[in-house]
Parts: structure tokens; C-alpha cells; sequence
């Protein structure tokens, strides 16, 4: 989560608010001042304080029109109404709340049977708040996995520096050397001859990514874990992948049948994913499933009592709500194979035929499509008169959330417009944005000229 510091901007704020929220005493508003730093002394009728926290909110974006964020912003009123009745139950609390945790078991299952896992009664996983502890589950399995080769030099771990900032954290945390691969020319992601290059007898795995969040583009998993093969045949260094899919392992089971980037190759040893990406759910969900019991050292799960009997348990978190898993395993059952099909596929649909019409426009130029993950990358044309930012802070005036970055060391030179397509984005919103985005030009090209302040330039990296 982001860290706060404590401060007062205003110390000097003065009081006072709509008179009709007070209810009964109209006066009692007058004096009212929002608590920023210490509690009031006095309660609030719970209406009054309702409006009150209503009225800062309307300050936020409009969730719907943020194309920044992955996670899910519309579920069915069904799906609301159920995560409500179960915010109160704690996922943690195994034993006064069996029939959660069954959920749970089965909603491990099931994504380790659209991951092919080859065993799935030998298959290991569990469900976290998100794909970031996912991801630090993911990685503690594979150093401690290398911990008992009896190896001395620092641990280290492979993936390009397109993944998320989770790995970076996980890395720092848990003293392992991140081995970064550069973005260089129109290579945007890991490929297998990079990363086979920076492996050594301490590589505690790579991470191959389904899905960068830069450009939405897969990662060549099967290349990847072929590259690996043949270095252990060299070597005999048996470097395991973990594949981050946190949003494509709930893309490409669906879209992509044929893609070999799972459990099919041997080499993966765990997988996660988003639930509340494209497992349209809510925040915060997220899954990660081990290949195998042996992929998961057993000194790292602990067992709580649950029925009379054990509960393997591996997270960073303890206490949590279980709407989240129920609303998953409500996803799961309201939609099937083909309902999951046809959701993602509309998704990806939208994202191309807004990609093709952007492109279409003239000044600018797509990196990717959007044709893997629902979610494109484009950029201005070196003659364009603009930038993305000047695009961004424009689209931004009619409500329309689009984020504008550059890309890391080495490419710093191109910005970016990223484009994420969710399910409840329509095509007639994507018509709706193309029609902003083609009444802002001309005012754009006019603009082009003046100066730019590289103060205001805003970037994004999610």
C-alpha cells in the first residue's frame, strides 16, 4: 500500500457543511469540521456522516472510464449482493467457516485444471489478496527450493524489466539479486536468449510474464522453458519458471487454447493470476498454484486446525474477508467455460477494433494491438506536434482516465498511451472515446507549437 506521512495541511480550516445534513439540528452543521488528523470528540448521526464521506469521494474518477487499472470496476448486482453477505466472514477462520474454504479448494482446482496441471491431485495452491502476494509466495518457494542445493553465492532471479514492482519488492525483501533485462530497440519483454544469458548456478528461476502491463504482450513462455532445457543439458543447472499470469492465465485459457505457456511444459513450476483482473472479480483476490507438492518446500506451509483435522495454510496475510474468494467461485459457476470465452473475447474485440481506429486517426503509432491481453500501447508520431501527455491531460477533461509513461532505462526515450480494455467497456464507449479523442486533435495540432513543461508531464507504471 502507498505510505503516508503525518501532516496538516490546513490547521487553520474552517468549519461548517450543507445545514441539511445535520438531520434534526440544522445549527449543529455550522461549526462541523472533518476529522484530517485526530477523531472528533462528538458521534455523527449515520446519515450525516455518509453524505459527508460522499461528497469528499466525488473527487475521485469515474472507475468505469479509468482505461489505467487491470482490476475489475463492474460486477452483476447478484455478485454485490453475495460479496455483502460475506464481507464479515474471515478467510483465516477455517473452522467457523468450512463451507468458504471449500470454495476456496475449489476454485484452486479449477484454474489448476485450466492450467493443465498434470496431476491435479498432486497440485499445490491457495488464494491471496492479490497477485503481489502472490507473486512473494511464488518467490519464496523458489529460493527456498535453492536454499537445499547447498549452493554459497547470493541468490538470484531472472525476468525482464517490464514486470511488475512486486518482483522488484520481493527481491529487496528477501535479499535476492534481481537480474533485470533491458528494454533495447522494439524488444519490449523477456526473450529466452536474454534471460538463458544471465542465469548461473544461483538463479533461483525466471519469471516469464503472460501479459506485460506496459503493452499487453506475452512473454515467449515456451521459448523461455526450451532456452532452460537446454542450459540444464549443458550445465545441469535445473532452473524452474514461474509464469506471472496475472492477467493472461485468465485471457489465454480461453482465447488461446493452443498457446503452450502452463503446466504443459514441465519446466513451470507455479503459476498465478488476479482474481480480480480478468477473473472478474472485485479487489482483492489473486491465486497462485503450484505444479506439484514438491514444488512448494513443506517448511513453508503451516497447518491450522480445521474440522478436527489440518489446514495447510502459505500466505503473507492472516485476517481477510472471504467475499472475495465467494465472488470467484460465484464467477466461476455463473459463467463456465464458454461464459469466460465469450466475456474475454468481447474484451478483446473492443481492444482491437479501438486500437485499429486510433491508429487509423494519423498521428499516432501502435506498439501492440491488443490482440493478447486486451490492452494496447500507442505512441505519438515524431511529426505529431504533441506528446501523449498533452493526449492524456486532454482526454482527462471529459472524464476519460488514460495513462501516459514512459518506458524504463534503455527505451526512456518513448512515452506511451496504454490502453486497458475491461469487461463492461462496450463498444459504443470505445466509440465515445474515439469521438473525444478526434475532437481534441485539431485543438492539439494548434497547441503543438508552444513550449512544454517537462513539470507537467505525468507518468504511470502499474
Amino acid at each position: 500500500m502507498v505510505l503516508h506521512q503525518g501532516k496538516t495541511d490546513r490547521p487553520d480550516r474552517a468549519g461548517g457543511t450543507n445545514p441539511l445534513y445535520a438531520g434534526a439540528n440544522p445549527a449543529l452543521a455550522a461549526g462541523l469540521v472533518m476529522p484530517h488528523d485526530k477523531l472528533r470528540d462528538d458521534p455523527l448521526p449515520p446519515d450525516a456522516a455518509l453524505q459527508l464521506v460522499r461528497d469528499e469521494l466525488m473527487l475521485d474518477g469515474n472507475a468505469r472510464l479509468n482505461l489505467a487499472t487491470f482490476v475489475t470496476t463492474w460486477m452483476e448486482p447478484q455478485a454485490r449482493e453475495l460479496m455483502a453477505e460475506c464481507v464479515d466472514k474471515n478467510m483465516i477462520d477455517k473452522d467457523e467457516y468450512p463451507q468458504t474454504a471449500e470454495l476456496e479448494r475449489r476454485c484452486v482446482n479449477i484454474l489448476a485444471d485450466l492450467w493443465h496441471a498434470p496431476d491435479p491431485t498432486d497440485i499445490m495452491g491457495c488464494s491471496t489478496t492479490g497477485s503481489s502476494e502472490a507473486c512473494m509466495l511464488a518467490g519464496m518457494a523458489l529460493k527456498r527450493r535453492w536454499s537445499k542445493l547447498g549452493r554459497t553465492g547470493k541468490p538470484n532471479l531472472v525476468m525482464g524489466v517490464n514486470v511488475q514492482v512486486c518482483w522488484e519488492k520481493f527481491c529487496e525483501y528477501w535479499e535476492v539479486e534481481p537480474r533485470l533485462v533491458p528494454m533495447d530497440g522494439d524488444r519490449y519483454h523477456l526473450t529466452a536468449d536474454e534471460a538463458v544469458a544471465r542465469c548461473d548456478e544461483n538463479t533461483i528461476g525466471v519469471v516469464a510474464i503472460l501479459g506485460s502491463t506496459f503493452d499487453g504482450s506475452y512473454e515467449p513462455v515456451a521459448e523461455i522453458t526450451a532456452a532452460l532445457d537446454a542450459l540444464q543439458e549443458r550445465t545441469g543447472w535445473n532452473i524452474p519458471v514461474h509464469v506471472d499470469g496475472a492477467s493472461g492465465a485468465m485471457i489465454a485459457p480461453f482465447l488461446d487454447p493452443d498457446l503452450e505457456w502452463d503446466f504443459r511444459l514441465p519446466r513451470v513450476a507455479s503459476i498465478n493470476t488476479s482474481g480480480h483482473k480478468y477473473g472478474l472479480v472485485y479487489p482483492g483476490v489473486g491465486w497462485v498454484v503450484w505444479r506439484d507438492q514438491a514444488a512448494l518446500p513443506s517448511e513453508l506451509v503451516f497447518n491450522v486446525n480445521y474440522l478436527g483435522g489440518d489446514m495447510p495454510t502459505f500466505a503473507l496475510n492472516f485476517s481477510r474477508p472471504g467475499a472475495e474468494v465467494a465472488a470467484q467461485y460465484y464467477t466461476f459457476v455463473r459463467l463456465g467455460r464458454e461464459g469466460f470465452r465469450a466475456v474475454q473475447q468481447a474484451s478483446r474485440d473492443v481492444a482491437m477494433h479501438l486500437s485499429s481506429r486510433i491508429a487509423a486517426l494519423g498521428p499516432f503509432e501502435l506498439l501492440t494491438r491488443g490482440d493478447q491481453l486486451p490492452v494496447f500501447a500507442v505512441t505519438t508520431r515524431a511529426d505529431a506536434g504533441f506528446d501523449v501527455f498533452d493526449v492524456s491531460r486532454r482526454l482527462r477533461e471529459r472524464g476519460w482516465l488514460v495513462p501516459a509513461y514512459t518506458f524504463p532505462e534503455h527505451r526512456t526515450d518513448l512515452a506511451v498511451l496504454r490502453i486497458v480494455v475491461r469487461n463492461g467497456f462496450t463498444h459504443d464507449l470505445a466509440d465515445l472515446l474515439l469521438a473525444d479523442l478526434a475532437r481534441a486533435l485539431p485543438e492539439l495540432e494548434k497547441e503543438g507549437g508552444r513550449p512544454k513543461d517537462p513539470a507537467k508531464a505525468t507518468a504511470f507504471h502499474h
